[in-house]
């Protein structure tokens, strides 16, 4: 049975009287210790204040600068690269609409802009850090890959830098499109396939799978050809790439 002390219990033997004395003296030990590591802590702070106040202030300095900087500058140069770009984006989406020369020219206003307003080429340059600006680059590759400009249009979407479900896909993509148009066959490759699995929608993944089925056909690559086949046949069935694979799949098959 477990036998408890009563409070203000006297040690009667020379153990319980040692063993108190040693209790009181470790809790006296610990409450020094930290009576001298806050006296130390105290004394430092004292000494140095001044480099603590000027540390605080200069965080302070950059805390408020930053909320100014995005208040007052980058908010309305955000609205107003977004209120440049409405006509170049205009003139693109009309050039979708067109064909030969009248889509030619307006692409080619897209990129130089037109009444007054900045094409893709002026937002870059003068709002490059703007969300309108990083949009403008992939704008900016499409327009220069709808013109036969496909160095141009490499440049502009390799630098084009997104997270979005679509954009992203279609901006590596149209540089292995431009790499095809240059006869670059192999690379074109390498960029359908990392178009088709930075994504796996049911509109990009499957439409860059049969891209690069097909240019790996056209490089004797029957093996890889299948693969992405295969793919688009048992992961997006729906897809209209779907409807042809079989006919490219017999091609691809009969090479191995």
């Amino acid at each position: 049975m477990a036998t408890y002390k009563k409070r203000g219990h006297k040690p009667n033997s020379k153990e319980e009287q040692q063993r108190k004395v040693e209790d009181e003296s470790t809790t006296a030990g610990v409450f020094n210790s930290l009576d001298e590591g806050a006296g130390r802590t105290e004394a430092w702070v004292a000494k140095n204040q001044k480099y603590i106040f000027v540390i605080i202030g200069v965080a302070a300095v950059v805390i408020l600068g930053y909320l100014a900087y995005e208040e007052f500058i980058q908010e309305p140069k955000e609205t107003e690269a977004a209120n440049e770009m409405f006509q170049a984006q205009q003139y693109f989406e009309n050039a979708l609409n067109a064909s030969g020369a009248e889509s030619d020219s307006l692409y080619t206003l897209a990129l130089t802009g037109g009444e007054g307003k900045y094409g893709f080429t002026d937002i870059i340059d003068n709002y490059g850090g703007t969300n309108a600006g990083k949009l403008a680059r992939y704008y900016a590759g499409m327009a220069y890959l709808r013109t036969n400009q496909y160095q141009q249009a490499i440049d502009n979407l390799d630098d084009f830098k997104s997270d979005d479900e679509i954009l992203a896909p279609l901006a590596k993509g149209g540089i292995g499109d431009a790499f095809l148009q240059l006869d670059q066959p192999e690379e074109a490759l390498d960029y359908y396939e990392e178009a088709a699995n930075i994504r796996t929608n049911n509109f990009t993944a499957p439409k860059f799978l049969m891209k690069a089925a097909v240019v790996a056909i056209q490089l004797g690559e029957g093996d890889t050809a299948e693969k992405h086949l295969l793919r688009i046949k048992n992961e997006f069935p729906d897809s209209p790439e779907a409807d042809n694979v079989e006919i490219y799949l017999g091609q691809a098959q009969a090479m191995q």
